[in-house]
């Protein structure tokens, strides 16, 4: 799962650089009234390039941790997203691959799984928290296969967060591509990827492990926490609610579901995270469609009954009204 100190660090680092200050997110994409706000406070982010390395050095630190799904199959968490790992006589499949500081960590992990080499990374959407390893996988032997657009984000500049990422190099992009569906077999299971209009991005996919029933959501689900949504790439709240029903439809009461960040879940929290969403999205669509700014509908807390629950991660309650206000 994702550890406290993960998670206490990424949102530390977020809130010291500028990035999010009085329940503020500070992105071109959100109303230019948020933006004001920011710059009333004087605090700036540093170098864009620095801000990248220090976040990658902090969520780097964090210890790997391994929970065994199934026979073969497993979950590491802690430096970036949750990853899961297929491992066999075929060679081992890797969903995600956690930020650059921690391959050392996570090539010896992996390595202490079993004897088999690397065969194929899965990219669940282009974010670096999620894909910072490409380029490692590669020279360790592995494919990479993503979503088309995967490829063509990770081959743009992004300014994202208060950081600029430039254009990955090309032995850290996907050698595989698919549009819609690709199904991978491997190790005597059966993996789908699915991709997923856009929702959190428009690079999402799911990955489904048939035989060892396990679901890998990516950032699509956020368990426990209000989740970022990406909008500089086309996420939005309706997409993250269409994307959860899709999932539902997809597992059972016993199907393991891997969030992109957060513990381990199963359905009955799948179904909680959407009634969540959903909720929100509501109360926030319906008082926007009255003529009511941001600041009135923060002020008027539509998160409040899930605050307890869902508003100590990185998003708090106001960031994340920002977000759905954005894109309803």
């Amino acid at each position: 799962m994702m550890t406290h100190t993960v998670s206490s660090s990424r949102r530390t680092f977020l809130r010291s650089t500028g990035v999010l200050t009085g329940g503020v997110l500070i992105s071109r994409y959100l109303p230019d009234a948020l933006l004001g706000r920011v710059a009333a406070t004087g605090l700036q982010a540093p170098p864009q390039d620095a801000a990248v390395e220090k976040m990658r050095a902090q969520m780097g630190s964090a210890p790997i941790e391994t929970t065994k799904l199934a026979e073969g199959l497993v979950m590491l968490s802690g430096p970036g997203g949750n990853v899961v790992v297929l491992f066999g006589r075929e060679g081992k499949v890797v969903v995600d691959s956690f930020v650059q500081p921690a391959w050392p960590r996570l090539r010896a992990t992996l390595d202490g799984l079993d004897g088999s080499p690397l065969k194929t990374l899965i990219d669940t959407h282009w974010h670096f928290d999620h894909s910072d390893n490409n380029a490692n996988f590669r020279s360790a032997g592995a494919g990479i296969l993503a979503h088309e657009n995967t490829k063509k984000r990770l081959s743009e500049p992004h300014d994202l967060l208060g950081m600029h990422f430039e254009p990955s190099p090309a032995d850290a992009l996907p050698t595989d591509t698919f549009a819609d569906r690709r199904t991978v077999t491997a190790n005597g299971d059966q993996i789908i990827l699915a991709y997923v209009p856009p929702a959190h991005t428009d690079t999402d996919i799911l990955v489904h492990f048939s035989k060892g029933n396990v679901l890998h959501m990516g950032d699509l689900f956020f368990n426990g926490t209000y989740p970022f949504i990406d909008a500089s790439t086309r996420g939005n709240i309706n997409g993250m609610i269409s994307a959860s029903g899709r999932a539902l439809q997809m597992v059972d009461d016993k199907t393991r579901i891997v969030p992109g960040h957060g513990p381990l879940g199963d359905r009955a929290a799948l179904q909680r995270y959407r009634t969540m969403l959903t909720a929100i999205r509501d109360k926030v669509r319906a008082q926007k469609a009255k003529g009511a700014t941001l600041e009135q509908v923060q002020a008027d807390k539509p998160t409040a009954e899930f605050d307890p629950q869902w508003g100590k991660g990185m998003m708090r309650p106001n960031d994340f009204v920002a977000l759905v206000y954005a894109g309803v």
